[in-house]
């Protein structure tokens, strides 16, 4: 047994370790551009406490004052967050009872305007006539700095689209209903291919798989697809399999984690860029069911200086002008 030990066993398991190195290390891997990509999380927005948070939070009552003015899934600060080093800007939409889209991050109408109810059952016009920035606070609602400037400024997603034509967005679809996947996909089949190639849409399952159905140049992604990726690509990512769940994908990859994956960064990078997908780290993940973008500029150090996917942040107004 000792020698079938060494002259088996052990020259095998020495090939075996060389060849998982070999296919993985980073050091034999190119960067996949000249620098990294950066993705504003509903553009230039109000900052706000996570303590405690969780998908019920208004955070418009939690607010942290930012230094500016500019308030979340508007035009005024998604061009704002393009002008501070923004690759990509990432927005919110619901379908409106007249199927079109209106952009807006939450559920309902509550948390942020003086209106209440259920964001996808208003007409686009109603809708359009709210005051965004109602109920903003950072005193427990003492004041409401941004009361009255937010009337109006509610966006379409064609007016969004019509104001940037050469600026590629990331879309998240607040629906799992399938029809409004199938409404959305009608409307951005109306784009040039090659406009198409610079929508990326992420957001119910049910939603995102009609428009990955039928649009085949926008990458998506759910949540679940996302998950199953991320595990078959830690089993065998070593071996340079390719999941079918990470091919046209967004893959979202928190801080923490990032490491952990076969080929980090450089020859993670090829083979989802060779599988016709996008790579953003996103901030640290500690189980809470939610993310964060990574939004710490003294972690900028943690990237090489020749990283070049992307950086998912909440706060581009530190971070775009430290890295661009």
């Amino acid at each position: 047994m000792t020698k079938v030990i060494k002259k088996i066993i052990l020259p095998t398991l020495f090939i075996f370790i060389v060849f998982v190195y070999l296919n993985n290390t980073t050091y034999l891997a190119d960067p996949i551009g000249s620098e990294l990509v950066l993705l504003a999380h509903r553009g230039l927005a109000q900052d706000f406490s996570r303590e405690g948070l969780n998908n019920e939070t208004c955070t418009a009552a939690r607010m942290i004052p930012t230094g500016h003015s500019y308030l979340e899934n508007t035009i005024p600060s998604m061009r704002e967050a393009f002008a501070r080093g923004a690759d990509v800007v990432e927005f919110d939409v619901h379908k409106t009872t007249d199927d079109h889209f209106a952009v807006f991050h939450d559920w309902t109408l509550d948390c942020r305007t003086e209106a209440f109810g259920i964001t996808h059952t208003f007409t686009l016009d109603s809708l359009k006539q709210l005051d965004i920035g109602y109920s903003y606070t950072a005193d427990g609602g003492k004041t409401y700095p941004f009361r009255g400037t937010g009337v109006g400024m509610m966006p379409s997603l064609e007016a969004v689209l019509d104001s940037f034509p050469d600026k590629e967005f990331l879309i998240d679809i607040k629906s799992q209903v399938p029809s409004h996947g199938v409404l959305l996909a009608d409307h951005l089949a109306e784009l040039p291919e090659e406009r198409q190639k610079q929508i990326m849409v992420y957001g119910g399952g049910n939603a995102v798989n009609e428009i990955r159905e039928q649009l085949p140049n926008i990458q998506t992604i759910w949540p679940r697809r996302l998950k199953q990726c991320l595990i078959k690509y830690a089993a065998l990512g070593w071996t340079g399999y390719m999941p079918e769940d990470c091919e046209r994908s967004v893959i979202t990859v928190p801080t923490n984690y990032a490491h952990w994956l076969w080929g980090w960064p450089d020859r993670f990078l090829h083979r989802m860029e060779t599988a016709g997908s996008r790579v953003f780290v996103i901030g640290d993940y500690h189980g809470e069911g939610h993310s964060t973008g990574f939004d710490d500029p003294d972690r900028l150090s943690e990237f090489t200086d020749d990283y070049s996917g992307g950086i998912w942040t909440d706060r581009i107004d530190p971070i775009g002008p430290l890295v661009k």
